[in-house]
């Protein structure tokens, strides 16, 4: 694999990375908007969704971790690629034009921001729906 073909690596597990933040965040805006909208008390329904999103939010916390962890080796990959041979000079301008704008991935941070949200996300909508059962009671 040639310099070029680790930038473009690199750049697709970046865009891979994105989506599936994006994803992560239309689901939670969907749950919120169900949760408004929802009248009645739907206890059942209200325990489907909180395993259902819990099951989404493990699984896309893992593909987060998985690509940033791969994002992560493409990176360490850069600084061990060899400025030799026959494009050593587009090696060199490159790295020295790219490389300082890199940054490592915060995983651990990622992973504990994932978590806060799920929390939060659960106790909105079960929050939601303890209003739900306090308004039926009147």
């Amino acid at each position: 694999m040639n310099y070029s073909e680790l930038i473009q690596v690199y750049f697709e597990r970046s865009v891979a990375l994105q989506w599936y933040w994006t994803i992560y965040i239309l689901v939670i805006g969907g749950l919120v908007a169900f949760s408004i909208f929802r009248l009645q008390r739907q206890f059942v329904t209200t325990v489907l969704v909180t395993i259902l999103f819990a099951g989404f939010a493990f699984k896309n916390e893992g593909a987060i971790e998985a690509t940033a962890e791969e994002r992560e080796a493409i990176r360490a990959a850069f600084k061990d690629y060899p400025d030799t041979g026959a494009s050593a000079a587009d090696v060199k301008l490159l790295r020295a034009k790219l490389e300082p704008t890199l940054t490592a991935y915060d995983i651990a941070g990622a992973r504990y921001f994932h978590i806060a949200c799920d929390l939060l996300t659960i106790a909105y909508v079960w929050t939601k729906e303890r209003r739900r059962e306090a308004l039926d009671a009147k």
